[in-house]
């Protein structure tokens, strides 16, 4: 009985003084199948180090419980703890998960941007090319508007300015190109029949010909909203 103890105390005594010896570990560092080189290999517990070569494969003494580390400066930090098997199969295998790339800030410390050039000829192409395709403009029904409207002589910024003369009717081309024809009766309510009127009475306005300098959809309908109250309490009080 006793002879049986002695023996097994004596195997577990072995098994456990090879566990507590260091081996020499062999192991691979790689990710997605790709040796990574240059890998700090830490044996954490032993304070020891090493590094893989270009294939990826590293060398360091370890046993049994052991802490090893693997950093890499493009990769997320990884920790391992030796076991037995790791001892035995003197094979190690460490798949590392590399970062997402990322972009470094950029700071914007002044922005030029080009100088738009208005063209009036190219505005009132593209305008044209939509009334081409309104039911309303190929209906062959006359609604007051006018066929290429914006294709007139619009003064633009930096040239000289031509006089307008009393009978220019630049402001109600534009008004017609720009506006759709259900626009007076259902966004301004006005009657069919005080069109005409109304249009002369926004163009009697000097501001009617600043548009002119820069034609532009949402001021030119701002301002036939503005003159619409005003058109409106002139025939309240006229009547």
């Amino acid at each position: 009985m006793k002879l049986k103890l002695l023996t097994t105390i004596s195997f577990f005594t072995y098994q456990l003084s090879i566990s507590q010896t260091e081996k020499v570990l062999n192991g691979k560092v790689l990710s997605q199948n790709i040796p990574l080189n240059k890998v700090e290999v830490i044996n954490k517990t032993a304070k020891t180090s090493t590094r893989t070569n270009e294939l990826g494969e590293f060398s360091i003494l370890a046993k049994v419980q052991d802490s090893l580390i693997f950093f890499y400066k493009d990769s997320f930090f990884s920790r391992l703890k030796i076991s037995q098997k790791n001892i035995n199969q003197n094979n190690l295998i460490v798949n590392a998960i590399l970062k997402p790339e990322e972009l470094n800030e950029v700071v914007i410390t002044k922005v030029k941007f080009d100088q738009v050039k208005f063209d009036a000829d190219a505005v009132a192409d593209v305008l044209i090319d939509k009334k081409a395709k309104d039911l309303f403009w190929n209906t062959g029904v006359n609604d007051n508007t006018i066929r290429e409207g914006l294709r007139v002589s619009f003064p633009l910024k930096g040239k000289p300015k031509k006089k307008i003369e009393l009978d220019d009717d630049r402001f109600k081309k534009m008004v017609m190109a720009f506006c759709p024809p259900d626009f007076f009766i259902t966004n301004l309510k006005i009657k069919p029949e005080e069109k005409e009127l109304f249009i002369d009475f926004c163009d009697s306005d000097p501001k009617s010909k600043m548009l002119l300098e820069q034609p532009n959809v949402l001021a030119t309908m701002d301002f036939l909203f503005t003159k619409n109250k005003e058109f409106q309490e002139l025939k309240t009080k006229s009547h």
